[in-house]
């Protein structure tokens, strides 16, 4: 049997850092309140660039009320200083965006309008954050405690007891560029604001929302401010640059101040709308309907075995999981679609914020096993900018294309979705807008950029790199990235040929299928890697796979396995499976690995937040090789997936810096939920699902019973640890499986699955017939 070639693992089983299995008293999943919202960190990943924000939200909320302390996208734990509690926040982007609005509760006179002169000072000693609420004292004697709605975030402030308790209310700073905003105070109790924004990465778009926040009791003191200038009784400001308005409350008797913020993307009524949601409602009740909204989305995943650390960074990721995409409709079902009119959800809430690149290859398959009803909206929701806007999106924030990242991530979303089932009634709408987004290029004079290098990629079998072309429009360029990009097109080719078939368009299917097979004219046979080719259709750029050019945020190295649609093609170029496990081995240091995982994977793999270039090893924190451990379930040696998934699993930590670089938007949290149960959706965009040994010795799925009949799917694992870690046998509802995969259907059907685990290798998956198969 071809796996005793590799029974020197056998001596090294006890590598993987034991921390992550030890087991604590009690085997549920739960913290001695009972609560998995206590279980939950929010601090983790807001240092070193994870780029997560340690506020107030409820799941997929259009608010998340958090502290902002200078870094670009919000909170970085490293700085004491508070600008100000902004309504809106993306979890782990890695560009500014959001930060609107940022409010500071202040003592004295005011006499300062920039919020970074105006800042307050903090201890981490004196904050304190769960799912749905954040508490910090600040050192001038204030606490902060913040809470929120889907569309409201809520603010209670306890002042020393003094005559000069102010709230600053500014609408010209944000994470993002201001490009302009309005402040209005209505009367003693009211503030309105419009403000327009924009900047995310290189996009230049603006967009506009609105928010009116009405206080607890009335000011007595109220003004605003524009640029420097203050004016006190003032009641109206507008303009670029900073703008803003301050509230003054005599707290000598009553120490408290709330206020609630409403946010709209429509226009100031629908913030009014949202804002009657919560009226009558105590801070107290809105923050306990939170963490319920929490408990019940955490449920739906309940885990036995594992120490604490281990439950903390699962639940955590799980958490980090739900907070997008975002609702963009209004309580009253009214959006601004991307055409930039106003539309009303009927029958659904339109959600919005579209990080594709990063959630196509993990948060979006998890929202469609954990939160189908919402998944399905969100799919709605895309199929509607296309209805509305006239073109698919790649990277959508609020009511704009972005254009930033590159490829067509678009498709394997919306085929994920339709694999999932979730696009019952909209198969045929979804598939028109799927082909006319792979068919063609979006016009000249509109915001998106789509398939930029489409024309050539149909025509050649390739995307062109062409280093230095001139944006199109503001945001990424295709031609920057043309070696990536192609295997990128192709992936998605290969998921639209599967709905092409289902749908019975077989003169598609076939067409699309072929044109996923275009990733072979990127190998260069002399180099045995791929490369870019330029406009002439020659390679160019370095040789050496860890220099060549033409890769968006990585190198052939690391893209070289970015072919989940045909994995047994891609053997075969690399010369058999022999080759491509050596391969494999090289970049993953299998050897190291063995013996220090943990060190492996910090000293081997992860060198800087954004260290994506010249590099031959595996990068855990990035998107282009979250499926490359699961690459040995095709050649034979499965147990090496398992070996390399849980050397990852430990750069999960419980602290500031658990994170594996920017999070986007769930992305890394959703790998480490699936690496962490044992399946992972191997071929993004259609229903394959890779089977490695969960870090858990049971798992049980609350599923939606609309959607997966059974209502549930358990997953054991009994005695998994850091020795006894490789699959001996696999079993279905208790009848034996020996293959490395399970598909969509069989998901839906399940009850039970259920893994033997032990010390050494096994013989399970290593047939031929194990692999997952290439799509057709």
């Amino acid at each position: 049997m071809r796996w005793t070639r590799c029974l020197r693992v056998l001596a090294v089983g006890a590598a993987v850092v034991s921390a992550l299995f030890s087991p604590s008293a009690g085997d549920a999943a739960e913290s001695n309140s009972g609560r998995l919202t206590d279980l939950v960190n929010p601090f983790i990943g807001t240092q070193n660039e994870g780029n997560t924000f340690p506020g107030a939200a409820v799941p997929f909320g259009m608010v998340q009320l958090s502290p902002d302390t200078g870094h670009n996208t919000g909170y970085d734990y490293t700085q004491h200083r508070i600008r100000g509690f902004s309504l809106v926040h993306l979890s782990g982007v890695g560009c500014a965006i959001g930060g609107d609005l940022p409010v500071l509760p202040t003592t004295g006179d005011v006499t300062e309008t920039d919020y970074a002169k105006y800042a307050a000072t903090f201890r981490h000693a004196d904050e304190q954050a769960s799912p749905g609420y954040y508490r910090v004292r600040l050192n001038s004697g204030v606490e902060a405690e913040l809470t929120a709605t889907a569309r409201s975030g809520v603010q209670r402030y306890t002042f020393p007891a003094t005559g000069k308790a102010n709230v600053l209310l500014n609408a010209g700073q944000a994470l993002h560029k201001n490009v302009s905003s309005k402040v209005e105070i209505l009367d003693d109790r009211t503030v309105r604001t419009q403000i327009t924004g924009s900047g995310f990465c290189r996009s230049t778009r603006p967009y506009t929302l609105y928010t009116v926040t009405r206080f607890s009791r009335p000011f007595t003191v109220h003004g605003t401010w524009y640029q420097d200038s203050i004016t006190p009784g003032a009641t109206k400001s507008s303009g670029p640059g900073r703008n803003g308005a301050y509230v003054t409350f005599d707290t000598r008797a009553d120490r408290t101040v709330e206020a609630t913020t409403a946010l709209s993307y429509v226009d100031a009524r629908g913030a009014a709308v949202n804002l009657a949601t919560t009226q009558g409602r105590s801070f107290d009740d809105i923050r306990e309907d939170a963490r319920q909204a929490w408990e019940n989305r955490l449920n739906a995943v309940r885990v036995q075995g594992g120490g604490d650390t281990l439950r903390t960074t699962f639940y955590s990721s799980l958490y980090r999981s739900f907070l997008a995409p975002n609702v963009g409709s209004d309580a009253d079902g009214r959006y601004t679609g991307w055409d930039q009119s106003i539309h009303r959800a009927t029958g659904f809430t339109y959600y919005q914020n579209w990080s594709l690149w990063d959630t196509y290859r993990t948060q979006t398959q998890l929202l469609g096993l954990l939160a189908p009803h919402e998944a399905r909206d969100m799919a709605i929701s895309v199929l509607k900018v296309d209805e509305e806007g006239g073109w698919l999106p790649k990277w959508g924030y609020g009511t704009v294309e972005t254009n930033i990242m590159s490829g067509d991530p678009v498709t394997p979303f919306l085929t994920n979705a339709y694999q999932q089932g979730l696009l019952k009634g909209y198969e045929a709408r979804a598939y028109r807008a799927l082909k006319k987004n792979a068919d063609g290029v979006p016009p000249a004079d509109t915001m998106y950029v789509g398939r930029e290098a489409n024309r050539e990629y149909i025509a050649h079998g390739f995307a062109p790199y062409i280093k230095g072309r001139p944006y199109a429009k503001p945001g990424d360029s295709d031609y920057h990235h043309g070696a990536s990009v192609t295997l990128e097109y192709a992936l998605s080719d290969a998921m639209l040929a599967q709905m092409a078939r289902d749908l019975g368009h077989r003169a598609d299917a076939a067409r699309y299928a072929a044109r996923s097979r275009d990733y072979r004219n990127l190998f260069d046979a002399s180099t045995g890697f791929f490369r870019a080719r330029g406009a002439s259709g020659t390679f160019t750029g370095k040789a050496d796979p860890a220099r060549g050019e033409g890769f968006h945020e990585g190198t052939a190295w690391q893209y070289q396995w970015l072919v989940p649609q045909d994995l047994r093609g891609l053997i075969g170029l690399l010369g058999g499976e022999k080759a491509a496990n050596d391969r494999l081995d090289a970049f993953f240091a299998y050897d190291r690995l063995l013996k220090d995982p943990a060190g492996t994977a910090r000293k081997v793999w992860v060198n800087g937040p954004y260290a994506y270039y010249n590099a031959d090893k595996y990068n855990p924190q990035n998107e282009p090789d979250l499926i490359a451990p699961y690459t040995y379930l095709s050649t034979g040696q499965p147990w090496k997936t398992t070996d390399v998934v849980h050397a990852a699993l430990t750069l999960f930590t419980d602290g500031p810096t658990g994170m594996t670089g920017n999070d986007d938007l769930g992305t890394m949290s959703a790998w480490n939920v699936f690496s962490s149960i044992g399946l992972f959706p191997v071929q993004p965009g259609y229903g394959t699902w890779g089977l490695s040994t969960p870090v858990f010795d049971r798992v049980d799925l609350v599923l939606d019973p609309a959607y997966y009949p059974r209502g549930g799917l358990t997953i054991t694992a009994p005695g998994t640890s850091h020795r006894d870690r490789y699959v001996q046998g696999v079993s279905l509802d208790g009848a034996g499986y020996s293959r490395t995969y399970v598909t969509n259907d069989m998901v839906r059907r399940l009850g039970t699955l259920a893994f033997t685990v032990g010390a050494r290798p096994s013989g399970w998956g290593t047939a031929p017939e194990a692999a997952p198969p290439s799509l057709k």
